[in-house]
């Protein structure tokens, strides 16, 4: 039996560990060091690791954060934000990183994204596809943390990630960011049926059924924030993960 992977996705800020609604206001969590000390104990299967400010502001990967961040994981760690240039890749996987994600420079650079599979391998180079949904039910592609919607469909983006050669593609549903009210199924076919690359579905987890309803609609991976970080109607901070018998129940 293939496992399902079971991903908690950690949003970083300038202040540190952060969680967004429909990427919007951010609410403190904490130092992401301790949120990783924590799914070590938890076993986690992989974390990844996604720095808004990075990509919201055009800078750099924070290299110095991210070495210490990754030095305390016992898992492999993926890497999203600010990541545009050949010199990105190639530090962040010199200092532990096991996949980097990218968003922004699908559109704006793929050149860079195709060299760094020559060099690295596919399987280390993930996508990462905003997506939102408008007051129509109308779905958009967007950038740079949503802000910037990009002129094509769900066929042409298809297209693109596979022209380019992704290893992976995580679906991000904007709308759904923190609302832990069920991820968007529609968009988790469509793409798991046309992209012959695993799927990791990511935005409105809240429960254990919405992790298997997205793995029936085809996702080989989920990915989950508030669901793994709050408890309970005030979202209180208490981080938790799925044990090993409901692993094997989403895989079955």
């Amino acid at each position: 039996m293939n496992l399902i992977r079971v991903i908690p996705f950690l949003t970083l800020s300038e202040e540190g560990l952060v969680k967004t609604t429909a990427f919007k206001n951010r609410r403190y969590i904490g130092d992401p060091i301790n949120a990783v000390k924590v799914f070590n104990d938890k076993e986690a299967d992989e974390i990844c690791l996604l720095d808004i400010d990075a990509t919201r502001f055009y800078k750099e990967p924070d290299y110095d954060r991210i070495e210490k961040i990754v030095s305390e994981a016992f898992m492999p760690v993926t890497y999203g934000g600010g990541v545009n240039s050949l010199k990105h890749f190639e530090r962040l996987f010199s200092i532990g990183i096991e996949k980097v994600s990218v968003n922004s420079c699908i559109f704006e650079n793929p050149s860079v994204i195709e060299e760094a599979i020559d060099l690295y391998g596919s399987q280390s180079v993930v996508a990462s596809i905003d997506i939102k949904k408008n007051f129509l039910g109308k779905f958009g592609i967007y950038s740079n943390c949503g802000r910037k919607k990009q002129k094509i469909n769900f066929p042409y983006a298809v297209k693109l990630l596979t022209k380019i050669g992704f290893g992976e593609c995580i679906l991000n549903c904007i709308h759904k960011d923190g609302k832990m009210n069920g991820y968007e199924l529609e968009v988790i076919k469509y793409f798991s049926k046309n992209l012959r690359i695993p799927v990791v579905s990511l935005g409105g987890a809240g429960s254990f059924k919405d992790l298997k309803t997205s793995v029936k609609a085809g996702s080989s991976g989920v990915g989950a924030s508030s669901f793994f970080i709050f408890r309970g109607e005030r979202k209180a901070v208490l981080i938790s993960y799925l044990n090993k018998k409901e692993i094997l129940e989403l895989s079955s």
